[in-house]
C-alpha cells in the first residue's frame, strides 16, 4: 500500500502550526507552482520569488483554520486567489518588497465570488506542476534506462527513433512508454487526491 494514502494528508498536517516537516514539505511541493505562474503573469524572477513568499506567510496564517468544502472549489482554486491577491497587492504597493502584505485571506469564500476571469494559464501551470511532480516520483522507482527512453518519448522522439536510438525493439519501446505514462497518470491521481483532502 502507498505509504501517501496511509498517512494524514499534507492539508490536514499544516493545520498545526507546531507541525514544521509539514510546512517545509508543504512550500517544497508549492513553491515551484507559484514561482512560474508569477513568471508567467510577466514578474521578474526576483519580484516572483518576492510574491512567492509572500503568499507563504499568507498560508501560514490561512491554513490552520482551512476547511475545505469541495462545493465551493477545489484547493488549487482557493491557492489561486490567494496568488492572485499577492501579485495585486505587490504591483500596487511600492513597498511590497520591503513591507509585504500579510492578508488573511477569506479562503472559505466561493471560487465564483472572484473578480474577474479566471485566468487559464494557472489551470496549465497546475498541471505541469503535478506532472513535474509525478515524473519526479517515477524517476526514483524506475529503472534508469526505461525513464530515460520515456523522457525521450515525452520530448518528442518517435517509438522508432527510440528503438534505434536505445537498441530496443519497437515492442519494448511501446511497453515501456504504457509502462511509465500508466504509473505517472496513477501517481498525478494520487497527489490531487491528496491536494483535496482534509481527514478529520
Amino acid at each position: 500500500m502507498d505509504p501517501e494514502t496511509t498517512r494524514p494528508s499534507l492539508l490536514s498536517r499544516v493545520r498545526d502550526p507546531g507541525d514544521h516537516a509539514a510546512w517545509a514539505e508543504f512550500e517544497a511541493r508549492y513553491r515551484d507552482l507559484i514561482f512560474r505562474y508569477c513568471r508567467r503573469v510577466g514578474l521578474a524572477a526576483a519580484d516572483a520569488e518576492d510574491v512567492r513568499q509572500m503568499v507563504m506567510l499568507r498560508l501560514v496564517r490561512i491554513l490552520p483554520k482551512f476547511r475545505y468544502d469541495p462545493t465551493r472549489g477545489r484547493f488549487h482554486d482557493y491557492l489561486y486567489r490567494v496568488v492572485r491577491s499577492a501579485i495585486a497587492d505587490f504591483r500596487s504597493c511600492p513597498d511590497s518588497r520591503t513591507n509585504p502584505v500579510v492578508n488573511e485571506e477569506p479562503l472559505e469564500a466561493p471560487v465564483a465570488a472572484m473578480d474577474g476571469p479566471y485566468d487559464p494559464s494557472w489551470e496549465q501551470e497546475w498541471l505541469d506542476h503535478h506532472l513535474r511532480l509525478a515524473l519526479a516520483a517515477v524517476r526514483q522507482t524506475s529503472e534508469v534506462r526505461s525513464v530515460a527512453v520515456f523522457e525521450r518519448l515525452l520530448a518528442g522522439t518517435s517509438v522508432e527513433q527510440a528503438a534505434t536510438e536505445f537498441g530496443m525493439t519497437l515492442d519494448a519501446v511501446h511497453k515501456v512508454k504504457q509502462r511509465l505514462r500508466d504509473r505517472v497518470q496513477q501517481r498525478i491521481a494520487e497527489q490531487i487526491r491528496e491536494e483535496d483532502t482534509i481527514d478529520g
